[in-house]
Order: structure tokens, then C-alpha cells, then sequence
């Protein structure tokens, strides 16, 4: 399971930098300073959390289980909350039709987060 994580989130890598790319190269000239600057956030959190699933595949305190959980948050969370910003920020969509996408996605980052936090936390005072 951990090569699977860890080869789903190198692939990501691989496309935040294409789209952080994209983003820099091409839409600087399309996007007004503020929708660029989400439009880089979203790609931040993206490779914040790609990073994240390399770390997480490959702790050493974390179950197998707690892993797979941990992981889907971050999947699902650059999916929603990055995903939402590269659609809204390119005019795809306009934010009021899919403004709840994003707080959703942040939700998944956070659950993510507070799982890590207190598995490695139970990890520990086993020790």
C-alpha cells in the first residue's frame, strides 16, 4: 500500500508542477493579480500535501489502516480544495456554483491533519 501512496502522490508532484508551471507561464497575462494569487495558493496546498502523502507513506508510527485514511483526506482535499480553486480562478466556473467545494477540501485537509496528529500521538504513549 505504501508504494501505492507513494507513487499516487509522486505522479501528483508531477502535475502540480505542470500546473504551477501553467499558472506562472501562462496565465499570468489572463488573471487579474488576485486570482492569480489564489490560483497560487491553490497550487501551494497542493504540493504542501503531495509532500505530506510521501511523509505519511512512509512513517514508521502510522498503521497501515491510518495511513490509507490519512491519505484520502489529502487526495480528497487537493482534489476539492485545489481542484476548486484551479476551476474558479480559470473562469471554468464561476465561484458562486461551486463556492462550498472549496471550505469542503480544507475540511479533508484538516481531518487529515488531526488524524496524523493524534495516531502518532497513540503511537507514541504505547512506547
Amino acid at each position: 500500500m505504501n508504494t501505492k501512496i507513494s507513487g499516487t502522490a509522486a505522479f501528483l508532484g508531477l502535475i502540480t508542477v505542470i500546473i504551477g508551471a501553467f499558472g506562472a507561464h501562462s496565465l499570468k497575462e489572463k488573471l487579474d493579480p488576485e486570482a492569480l494569487q489564489s490560483f497560487e495558493t491553490g497550487v501551494r496546498y497542493m504540493m504542501y500535501h503531495v509532500l505530506a502523502l510521501l511523509l505519511i507513506a512512509n512513517a514508521n508510527g502510522l498503521s497501515e489502516k491510518t495511513k490509507l485514511i490519512v491519505s484520502g483526506f489529502f487526495f480528497l482535499g487537493i482534489l476539492f480544495f485545489s481542484g476548486s480553486i484551479f476551476i474558479i480562478t480559470t473562469s471554468v466556473v464561476e465561484a458562486r456554483q461551486i463556492w462550498f467545494i472549496t471550505p469542503l477540501g480544507g475540511l479533508f485537509f484538516i481531518l487529515g491533519w488531526l488524524i496524523t496528529g493524534l495516531s502518532f500521538f497513540r503511537s507514541t504513549s504505547k512506547n
